[in-house]
Formats: structure tokens, C-alpha cells, sequence
């Protein structure tokens, strides 16, 4: 992967990061309920899922590319345009908050183990995490190149993005939440519009 190639990548994981989702929105409301240090165990959960997602998604790709390149370049303009469809729900969703009440603050300690797990299944069950790796690999992968390296770059780079976003979401946790709430709507433009763009792009480059 070339430089150019990584700096759009990151540029997209970031995007992809700070969207509204199940993973973020967990670290939100466990950094709200047990702290920032304790939901270090959601966030290591949500990026071992991600990478796991990750590996599927781009062994499976590899595996079609054995195949025929034509695959490549199919999955790249079906991805796009699934990513132009997903940017669009993105823009349209409700703003992302948390309420959260005196009994919730109160309720029983939860294990390290036990929110590990919950960020965890969070990420590799959900449906739309899947299909949007299917369909955002693609336009990164260089079928000339090492698909291992690939892999390695790639995963790396967004489970550092991940980790890093969904710390700073944990430890910001009952400030971001109300902001959320007010200003979600216009956030949620700006990432469903960076995932428009993408979809529109990458199908379009070498």
C-alpha cells in the first residue's frame, strides 16, 4: 500500500470511526456508567471484533481474486455504491446520546471480562460492520501485493483509529453526550457526506 493509498485509507477509518454505530455508542454509555478506565475492556473487546471482521472481509475478497480480477473491480463499484447508500442513512439518522439515570449509575459492578465480551459482540454481530468491510476493503486492496502485508496495515491502522475514537468518546463521555444530542444531526451529515464521497471516489481511481 503506498502512502497516498493510506493517508485516504485513515482518512475513511477516522470517518468510519466517528459515525454513529453500536461500538461508539457503547463506549459512550459504558464510559458514563463505569469510567474511562473501565471501559478500556469495551474498547479492546470492539477492536479485536473489528479486526476479526476485518480478516474475514479481506481473505474472502482474496480468495475471489484467485479467482478472476473481475471480481475486484465488481466489488469495488457494488462497494461504492453501498457506501453512497450507508453515507445516505448516515445523513438521515437521529441524533446519537445517552440518557442515563440515577438507577443506572446505581446498578451492579460489571466484570472486565464481562464488558470485554459486550464490546466484543457487538462489533462481529453486527450485520452492516460486515458489509461495509466487504464493501470498503476493495477500493485499498492492491491485488498485486502482498494480501497478508495488506491485511496487517490495514487492521492495524483501523484498530488504532478505533481504539484511540472510542477512548476519547469514553473518557468525554458525559460531556459529548449532551452535545450530541443538540448538534447530532449536523455530525451525522458530516460523516454520512465523507461516506458519500468515498463511494463516489474510490470505484473512479486505478
Amino acid at each position: 500500500m503506498n502512502l497516498d493509498t493510506w493517508l485516504i485509507y485513515l482518512l475513511a477509518a477516522a470517518g468510519l470511526s466517528l459515525s454513529p454505530g453500536p461500538n461508539g455508542l457503547l463506549a459512550l454509555t459504558h464510559g458514563v456508567l463505569h469510567g474511562q478506565r473501565k471501559t478500556l475492556f469495551t474498547i479492546f473487546g470492539g477492536t479485536l471484533g473489528f479486526v476479526a471482521v476485518i480478516a474475514l472481509s479481506m481473505f474472502g475478497i482474496g480468495a475471489l481474486l484467485q479467482t478472476s480480477l473481475v471480481w475486484l473491480t465488481a466489488l469495488k463499484w457494488l462497494g461504492g455504491a453501498y457506501l453512497v447508500w450507508l453515507g445516505i442513512q448516515v445523513w438521515r439518522s437521529p441524533p446519537v446520546g445517552v440518557q442515563i439515570t440515577e438507577g443506572d449509575r446505581a446498578g451492579p459492578a460489571r466484570s472486565g471480562g464481562s464488558l470485554f465480551r459486550q464490546g466484543a459482540l457487538s462489533a462481529v454481530t453486527n450485520p452492516k460492520g460486515i458489509l461495509f468491510f466487504a464493501a470498503f476493503l476493495p477500493q485499498f486492496i492492491d491485488p498485486h501485493r502482498s494480501l497478508l502485508l495488506q491485511f496487517l496495515i490495514m487492521a492495524g491502522t483501523f484498530a488504532l483509529v478505533e481504539a484511540i475514537t472510542e477512548l476519547f468518546i469514553a473518557g468525554m463521555a458525559a460531556r459529548i453526550s449532551p452535545w450530541l444530542r443538540r448538534v447530532g444531526k449536523r455530525f451525522n451529515q458530516v460523516c454520512g457526506g465523507i461516506f458519500v464521497a468515498i463511494g463516489l471516489a474510490l470505484p473512479l481511481r486505478g
